[in-house]
């Protein structure tokens, strides 16, 4: 008999869910989620949002339209373990646990708290850390929590995102090597197609760069973002580098092999930018029809969304309840 393969996905609540979304985690995670001998830990990573927004309402909406898109996009509750990360308060708990043991040099190697300070250094503000909260400084450690509450063996991410399952790593050894062998030291699971999808400015598509492709926007909507996405200067009929290519680099993550061939060609041929831009709306819409059709009936049913998730937290309660005990146990925090 095989050994059971956890695998763990969550999605920050920050806004409407986007293309990135979509291929660089929820389809993989569904996708995953199918074999018989992986246990899927899919989640609202809610608490992480407070760093990136104190907008409350927008945080409320977009967990619900998060939570639709996993189930428009096939998510079986029954199949996996879905919850909101607000509802496991064990994970704040190990947050807490794990931020005792993790180096502040650590952390300060994380990447956004170092584009933070250097931003501040080039503003020349006298002091570094000016406007750096601690929960964008110890989001690292909340995300490890994460990890490590499910004892989780792959956790699919963007490349951007692989120093933080290092860091979960060296979180998860350290306190093994103080309180014995119960935390999984996880592995980063990076494709190498969706790792890092561009957004319409070319930057990783991100919602704190407002350059996402939403994934249920009207067929008139999403063709104008599809019109915004940056190109270089090369005119009809010159060869173009489909290698350094936005539309081409996001054709690639939602169309087959052959047709990504026959783009590849057009763009040696010296195919003009509108008509790349054309392509790749007919391909996108296309792909993303089924998905909106299913969303649209779910966004209508709220009680099924919340009971969705009510289950999945007391299944994902059921596991990380023991998994604490072990830890508290460890630590020495117990009963006479």
């Amino acid at each position: 008999m095989s050994k059971e393969h956890r695998v763990l996905t969550g999605i920050t609540t920050t806004g409407v869910p986007h293309l990135g979304n979509l291929v660089g985690a929820v389809l993989p995670a569904i996708k995953a989620s199918e074999r018989k001998d992986t246990t899927s830990f899919l989640f609202l990573a809610d608490y992480h949002s407070l760093i990136k927004s104190s907008d409350s309402e927008l945080r409320h909406r977009s967990s619900f339209d998060i939570a639709a898109c996993w189930l428009a996009c096939g998510l079986d509750p029954k199949k996996v373990i879905f919850y909101r990360q607000s509802d496991i308060p064990h994970i704040f708990e190990l947050a807490w646990i794990l931020s005792c043991l993790a180096s502040k040099g650590l952390l300060n190697r994380a990447h956004a708290y170092k584009a933070a300070t250097t931003d501040n250094e080039a503003n020349k503000t006298k002091d570094i850390d000016k406007g750096i909260n601690m929960g964008l400084f110890n989001y690292p450690v909340l995300m490890a929590a994460d990890i490590l509450m499910f004892k989780a063996d792959a956790v699919p991410v963007g490349q951007d995102q692989k120093q933080h399952i290092e860091m979960t790593r060296d979180i998860a050894l350290k306190f093994n090597h103080h309180y014995g062998d119960i935390l999984t030291p996880p592995e980063a699971v990076i494709d190498e197609h969706t790792g890092v999808l561009p957004g319409i400015d070319g930057r990783k598509m991100s919602k704190s760069y407002n350059n996402t492709i939403p994934v249920f926007s009207e067929e008139e909507a999403l063709q104008k973002v599809i019109m915004k996405i940056k190109t270089n200067s090369l005119e009809p009929g010159e060869p173009k580098d489909s290698s350094d290519c936005n539309i081409f680099n996001i054709y690639k993550a939602i169309s087959t092999n052959e047709k990504v061939d026959d783009l590849q060609k057009l763009y040696e041929e010296g195919i003009a930018w509108g008509e790349a831009k054309k392509i790749l709306f007919g391909e996108l819409n296309s792909f993303l029809k089924p998905f909106k059709d299913e969303y649209n009936k779910i966004i209508k049913d709220k009680p099924y969304v919340e009971k969705a998730l009510i289950e999945g937290s007391e299944k994902a309660l059921s596991i990380s309840g023991p998994i604490i005990k072990e830890v508290r146990q460890a630590i020495g925090i117990k009963g006479f």
